[in-house]
């Protein structure tokens, strides 16, 4: 599966524990990384310094759903069910 363009929910509802570029103490969830475009492509992808948290995920059909806003609500459940 491909990743939708513009959709960017994995780079919005997830928090990010390891430092990326603009953001050293990495990201909280629902915060867009600031290596987000407006179009929602991410700045340092392929870029040794992404790290391994948004290299290491993939798109599948039950994370981004039929739209955008699906793939928001499912990482945001995501993340609400697997943080301490």
């Amino acid at each position: 599966m491909e990743c939708r363009v513009g959709c960017a929910a994995c780079c919005i509802a997830p928090s990010i524990s390891t430092p990326i570029p603009g953001m050293p103490g990495g990201k909280p969830a629902g915060v867009r990384c600031v290596q987000l475009t407006d179009d929602g492509r991410c700045r340092i992808f392929g870029q040794p310094e992404r790290p391994e948290v948004c290299r290491s995920l993939r798109p599948t059909p039950e994370m981004c759903g039929e739209s955008a806003a699906d793939a928001l609500r499912w990482l945001t459940w995501l993340e609400a069910e697997t943080s301490p």
